[in-house]
């Protein structure tokens, strides 16, 4: 195994010892747990810095929770109350493609009849 450049290596009696882990987004880990949690605080991703994301991060690790960052970002992260909210008029769009103005201009649908044969166009 590699790690930070070196190469490190373990006997067959040590493999049990290794634990497979990954990466996931706080978004991605509410409602999960695991044993051990790292969370990366950094003042690049300011915006992500909120309370409620912070504590749904550090509540996710039953055993450990090591932080990792600055202190300007942690203290960002515990004193910012806000909460960011993505206005992607997802619902609005997606009402349009379901029938409210849904085949109309300016939705991106078109007609089209089920009866109408297409068989010989490409898909």
């Amino acid at each position: 195994m590699e790690f930070d450049g070196e190469t490190v290596a373990y006997g067959r009696s040590e493999l049990d010892e290794l634990t497979l882990a990954y990466a996931v987004t706080v978004h991605k880990a509410q409602g999960s747990e695991f044993a051990f949690c790292l969370f990366p605080l950094s003042t690049q991703h300011w915006y992500m810095l909120q309370r409620n994301l912070f504590y749904t991060a550090v509540t996710r690790g039953k055993k450990m929770v090591v932080l990792i960052g600055s202190k300007r970002a942690l203290r960002r992260a515990i004193h910012n109350n806000s909460v960011q909210h993505r206005y992607t008029r997802l619902k609005e769009r997606l009402q349009a493609l379901a029938g409210e103005g849904g085949n109309g201009p300016g939705t991106g649908m078109t007609g089209h009849s089920p009866d109408r044969d297409d068989r010989s166009r490409p898909l």
